[in-house]
């Protein structure tokens, strides 16, 4: 499990006020692979947002590669086994417990009362590109997906162009919790407000679940001008992950498609950080679902990520 250090905020670059006086600042770890150096910082970006604009007319959803989804939501059993919490070259950090809240329950498809996973986040973000792909397989064990699509993260932020998903089409099924997404923002620069073009607007019960959880009071490390971090993950009320588990540096260099198809390697150090980040969430995931599906929540690899967070 990774050490915190005290965090740093990147410049904002003189970007207007967030809307709503939420700034997207982002905590993560700087990791990399064999390939780069591990820097074991955490970061916040404070970033502003912006405009009101709709996208380019050319922006265009491309469908995940039917390979690289079954490597993403087949990841073998073994390989979580193996990995369990190891990721020496990129330190991750798990999802933080707050306790004594009202649970977060939705409705499902069947109509069954059952927990939410709400999902914060904007395809410009580079630590929510690197949060999606941990998060993805994570609930690949509770349920199924359909309508992921390919992005990458700003081509002018830092980590520029992260390879990874984008929730902005995606549905997701399962018969043991719901889960929700917003992507705020695209990866489209919108020169007319300095920033990214907007995307998709949380509901009135989304905006205050994040007004009240993303903020010092709950999150550790948190201050009051990084409160309103990104990615921001709420399991139900009860775990939340806010900034990236760990840093997309970890994924420079590498491919969408090189990275989907070393899930099954479990020395690779990029899986190794994936996968340590997708056993930790499984663990509280299995906290909220009362340790269903049983196949998964006793697995070696659960009970290693909850003797690492002190679950069980």
């Amino acid at each position: 499990m990774a050490t915190k250090t005290p965090s740093k905020k990147r410049p904002t670059s003189g970007r207007p006020p967030a809307r709503g006086g939420r700034p997207a600042g982002l905590f993560t770890w700087l990791a990399v692979g064999l390939v780069v150096v591990v820097v074991a910082a955490l970061v916040i970006i404070k970033v502003a947002s912006g405009g009101s604009n709709t996208p380019p007319s050319s922006r265009s959803f491309q469908p995940v590669n039917p390979t690289t989804f079954t490597q993403l939501t087949t990841v073998p059993a073994s390989v979580f086994n193996a990995v369990g919490v190891t990721s020496p070259v990129a330190p991750v950090t798990p999802p933080q417990l707050v306790k004594a809240q009202p649970a977060l329950m939705t409705t499902n498809a069947a109509g069954a009362k059952v927990p939410e996973v709400l999902y914060m986040g904007a395809e410009y973000c580079p630590y929510c590109a690197a949060q999606r792909w941990s998060t993805i397989i994570a609930l690949s064990r509770f349920g199924t997906w359909k309508g992921l699509g390919d992005t990458s993260s700003s081509s002018t932020d830092y980590a520029p162009n992260t390879p990874t998903f984008t929730f902005l089409k995606a549905t997701y099924t399962s018969k043991y919790l719901v889960f929700k997404s917003v992507e705020e923002f695209t990866n489209q620069p919108d020169s007319a407000n300095s920033f990214y073009y907007p995307l998709q607007t949380p509901t009135s019960q989304e905006a205050a679940l994040i007004k009240k959880y993303d903020e010092p009071k709950y999150i550790t490390g948190l201050t009051t001008s990084t409160a309103g971090s990104i990615p921001f993950i709420d399991y139900g009320n009860k775990y939340f992950v806010v900034g990236s588990s760990y840093g997309p540096l970890t994924l420079a260099g590498s491919t969408r498609g090189n990275i989907a198809a070393g899930l099954s390697n479990a020395t690779s150090p990029i899986t190794q950080a994936i996968v340590t980040s997708a056993n930790y969430q499984t663990a509280v995931i299995c906290t909220i679902t009362k340790d269903q599906p049983s196949n998964v929540c006793t697995s070696p690899a659960v009970k290693t990520a909850n003797k690492a967070m002190g679950i069980k």
